[in-house]
């Protein structure tokens, strides 16, 4: 069995950075994704940023250039670094693992197997 913790998340300003993290508590052998969803009020929980063992990886649009995942396969853990960050940033980001598809390449809802129980994320002026 398999368990996301997420340290990190909370407050930055405008222009700040932040790094979040996303640890598992049990083995990651049979799972190739890891990710961060990201979900704002009155909307549904939505893909930011993936990555498989290989190190390969996926971004919404939203997260390109500025954001950068990584993943430590040793230490089953997944970090999402933020920089130049904007008010219009601030949101829940949520830790998930399960299958990466081949056919997208990105994770998805649907196919991540565990979750985190996700991080607020504030940016202020």
């Amino acid at each position: 069995q398999v368990q996301l913790v997420e340290p990190g998340g909370g407050w930055v300003q405008a222009g700040g950075s932040l790094r979040l993290s996303c640890a598992a508590s049990g083995s990651l052998f049979s799972i190739n994704g890891m990710g961060w969803f990201r979900q704002v009020p009155g909307n549904q929980r939505k893909v930011f940023a993936g990555i498989t063992k290989s190190g390969k990886t996926a971004y919404a649009d939203s997260a390109k250039d500025r954001f950068t995942i990584s993943r430590d396969n040793g230490k089953g853990t997944v970090y999402l670094q933020m920089n130049s960050m904007k008010p219009a940033a601030t949101a829940i980001y949520t830790c998930a693992a399960g299958i990466w598809s081949p056919v997208s390449e990105k994770l998805s809802v649907e196919a991540m197997e565990y979750w985190g129980n996700g991080t607020l994320v504030n940016v202020s002026l």
